[in-house]
């Protein structure tokens, strides 16, 4: 299938380049075509092929996005070859039938005129023919290109034997100028030394047809032209019988023996020719021929076989891109076909696109774009090689396997340095429109079923990344929270969830969600069906998190397990959310949220409806309080998240009245006031999960005000002077309002003297050890709604407020006394946070 070498262009080749810069392009070119057949053959055996080629390849490989772009450069690579190579034939036709320049009327043979438009004419006659051929179908294109094979061989053989049969003779050269012709001489000297040495080192000169000074990127983009064809076979991947056994042998074959042809030609051009007659006669192998007609015979047909290659190859692309739908309606017209398959539309719409480009009128103008164009496909199908053996995925095991990542990383690099030195603006301007078009598709295509690459080496990275991840070196410098938030039903903590994603700061973020079953009892796991809801979920709240879905006997059992299995390695939950336990309605955010409210979009949720006030719980105050201790027996951090739902962060935090919205922090225990301090691991977690929220993009106007509970003679001002410093020790920035609450102390020690036994008997509490159970029983509900009161008080009131978390009591039997308290604390004062922190997380070295 591949494109036979144009004799002619071998010796434009050699006359400016010379015979030791011609090896090296043609070894570069080759060592370019080489690197990516092997690509092209490790992915042609690699399952089954179908129409498209090369874009096929890449958008099954790397993704739609990237398909999409280098199916549209690959067809008008293809195009814009068949223009070229259209426009070379005309030039080859008026060459040998166009009347000299100079004469009005023609002589003999030469009869065509020769000007702008009659060579657009021509080229129109010549395109037309090629698209008969083309409408007919891939069996008369294959049994055309074959024909035309033996024409070319027949030719080839005849140039050969001519180098060694012609006679030395002197070949009148006729160029054209603006005020008529020049002649000049070029010489056939048979083989000879002093040809030879003439021709071994560069000389470029002037192109005659574009008046435009020839270097060696010039040279090599019009040479590398044709050696273009080894995409021909991939191209028609859709029509062959067996493209997986096809491809590798024909492309192999064909890339070997042009290889071979184009060294040979070179060596006998510059043995026999001088410069002159290879620099200014493009037709000068029919002058030296033992049989010229025939010449002339052999570069037309294998022109013509060319310039219908690439249209069939640019039709079957642009049919490939329609089926796909990456560009919707835009390519629908493409799509149909005849009776018998031939994709006639996409035939059409490619013949139409080839006769725009041919008004450009020159063969050597669109070159370097059309080398531009299949170097960035070459370099995109070595890059889908090395993404597939670079993501090591069980199922790529393609049947050749003469490549490695070496041989597509150098396919790449030899691409890209090529396509910058062959002209730096057409590649600029090439990835520039690739990266157009991807943005384009990325945004705009559907998603497809095809599988992602980059999902399977995200999946190798992270694999190795986290192996990486070594807990042992973990240090409080760096420490994140990582969090599990667990949830009922979605449909009740939408704000819940956006709010903990702020908090979150770069670190693990899971969703997690217990269901109440029995697997034995189940013919089938029933998280399976429920996981899509969840990911859609996560995709329309923006949030960055994972989803894990367990089922347990009860809620209790199911949070344990999620706080032992959930995360790898070094990316586990080391803080865990919940939402308050309270006698509230829950309100179905999800109806009124606005990514689930789109007038565009009809977003159907797998969740179920909310629980009636009516409805029971599925956990009693006795188990969540459980699950609290439950976690810091497991050292880990936990959040009680109540009224969150309320919290509007879009109003609250953008609204323009002044002042700024507020973050109010309680860094001392409420409940216990007798062992009040603010420099415990406790409060300084509590002070670090303000900060954190703070620090996020959406809650940078707030500010953080701190409450600093005093005594009437404890010198207030030495301790605000103290955590002042604490503060700037830990590069916190906040306001400092001091308290006063000794009517609220007095309260409790009121309690504590008519109770049983007195504070004296109690136990002073170390940090890290849980609390008697005397302390909860101790407290009364009136001290609590006196705290209560005294937070609410302080304004203005805040945007959402941080508390001190107490530990549960050891005696059980206290749990529900424990959450009532908690209640009473939190009652009425809006969005609030209770915080208990186990581990040190706050640090002030460098």
């Amino acid at each position: 299938w591949a494109h036979w070498p144009l004799p002619s262009s071998a010796g434009f080749v050699v006359g400016h380049a010379g015979l030791y810069q011609a090896l090296a392009m043609f070894a570069v070119a080759y060592f370019i075509i080489g690197m990516t057949v092997l690509s092209v053959c490790a992915i042609a055996t690699n399952g089954a092929l179908d129409a498209g080629g090369a874009y096929y390849m890449i958008s099954r490989a790397l993704g739609p996005e990237f398909g999409g772009s280098i199916g549209i450069m690959f067809f008008l690579a293809n195009v814009c070859g068949s223009a070229l190579y259209v426009l070379g034939l005309v030039e080859a036709v008026v060459d040998s039938f166009g009347i000299p320049p100079g004469q009005e009327a023609g002589t003999g043979i030469h009869v065509l005129p020769q000007s702008y438009w009659y060579e657009l004419l021509y080229g129109t006659v010549l395109l037309a023919l090629c698209l008969l051929v083309c409408l007919v179908g891939a069996s008369i294109y294959a049994k055309a290109t074959f024909l035309i094979f033996l024409i070319v061989a027949v030719v080839l053989g005849t140039v050969l034997v001519s180098f060694f049969a012609t006679q030395p003779l002197k070949v009148p050269i006729h160029l054209p100028k603006s005020n008529g012709t020049e002649t000049d001489n070029g010489f056939f000297t048979g083989f000879s030394l002093s040809t030879l040495r003439d021709n071994l080192g560069g000389k470029y000169g002037v192109d005659y047809t574009t008046g435009q000074m020839m270097s060696f990127s010039s040279v090599f983009a019009v040479m590398f032209n044709g050696c273009t064809g080894i995409m021909a076979g991939s191209n028609m991947s859709g029509d062959l019988k067996r493209p997986s056994y096809s491809i590798p042998r024909g492309t192999i074959s064909a890339v070997l023996f042009t290889y071979l042809v184009y060294n040979l030609l070179a060596f006998l051009m510059c043995a026999t020719c001088n410069r002159i007659l290879l620099q200014k006669d493009y037709g000068f192998l029919r002058d030296i021929s033992i049989f010229p007609p025939l010449v002339t015979v052999g570069i037309y047909a294998a022109t013509l076989s060319a310039a219908m290659s690439n249209l069939i190859g640019a039709s079957r692309i642009l049919y490939a891109l329609a089926r796909d739908d990456l560009f919707g309606r835009a390519l629908a017209l493409a799509k149909k076909t005849s009776a018998s398959g031939n994709p006639v539309m996409a035939v059409i719409l490619s013949w139409l696109v080839v006769q725009v480009v041919l008004f450009s009128g020159k063969l050597n103008t669109i070159a370097s774009v059309v080398t531009t164009f299949f170097l960035l496909v070459y370099a995109t199908v070595n890059l889908a090689c090395l993404a597939l053996e670079w993501a090591s995925a069980p199922n790529f095991r393609p049947t050749f396997r003469y490549f490695t990542w070496h041989t597509c990383l150098l396919g790449i690099a030899g691409c890209c340095v090529m396509m910058f030195l062959i002209s730096p603006v057409s590649a600029s301007a090439s990835l520039g429109f690739l990266l157009l078009l991807l943005l384009a598709l990325h945004y705009l295509s559907p998603s497809s079923t095809w599988g992602y690459i980059s999902q399977a080496l995200i999946f190798h990275q992270v694999r190795k990344y986290l192996l990486m991840l070594d807990v042992r070196k973990d240090h409080v410098k760096f420490w994140r929270p990582q969090m599990l938030l667990m949830v009922q039903n979605p449909r009740g903590s939408s704000r819940l969830i956006d709010f903990v994603n702020d908090l979150k700061k770069s670190g693990l973020y899971v969703l997690g969600h217990v269901e109440l079953q029995d697997l034995d009892m189940l013919p089938s796991d029933p998280l399976q069906s429920q996981q899509e809801s969840w990911l859609s979920l996560v995709d329309k709240l923006n949030v960055k998190a994972f989803v894990s879905l367990t089922l347990a006997p009860s809620v209790r059992h199911g949070v344990r397990q999620l706080l032992f299995t959930s995360g790898l390695g070094g990316m586990r939950p080391n803080t865990l959310v919940l939402g308050f336990y309270d006698d509230e309605a829950p309100q179905d955010g999800l109806a009124r949220h606005p990514a689930f409210t789109s007038a565009r979009e009809e977003v159907p949720l797998g969740f179920p409806p909310l629980r009636t006030p009516n409805t029971p719980k599925l956990l009693s105050a006795r188990e969540y309080v459980g699950i609290v201790a439950d976690a810091l027996k497991m050292l880990r951090n936990v959040l009680l998240a109540r009224q969150l739902e309320s919290l509007d962060k879009a109003w609250e935090l953008r609204r323009a009245a002044s002042p700024a919205p507020t973050i109010h922090v309680w860094p001392v225990n409420l409940l216990r006031p007798d062992s009040a301090r603010y420099a415990d691991t406790c409060s300084l977690f509590l002070l670090q999960m303000a900060c954190v929220l703070n620090m996020a993009r959406a809650w940078r106007r707030a500010r953080l005000r701190l409450f600093l509970c005093v005594e009437a003679g404890t010198m207030p001002h030495a301790q605000e002077e103290k955590l002042r410093q604490l503060l700037k020790d830990l590069r916190i920035q906040a306001q400092i309002q001091l308290v006063p609450w000794d009517a609220i102390t007095r309260l409790h020690w009121q309690t504590c003297q008519g109770s049983p036994g007195g504070p004296a008997e109690e136990q002073e509490e170390e940090e890290g050890v849980v609390n008697f159970p005397t302390n909860t029983a101790q407290v009364s509900d009136e001290y609590v709604c006196a705290a209560n009161k005294l937070v609410l008080e302080q304004s203005p009131a805040p945007t959402v407020r941080f508390l001190y978390l107490p530990r549960p009591p050891a005696d059980t039997s206290l749990y529900p006394l424990y959450l009532h308290q908690l209640e009473l604390l939190t009652r009425g004062l809006g969005p609030t946070v209770l915080v208990h922190g186990v581990s040190a997380v706050t640090s002030t070295q460098l």
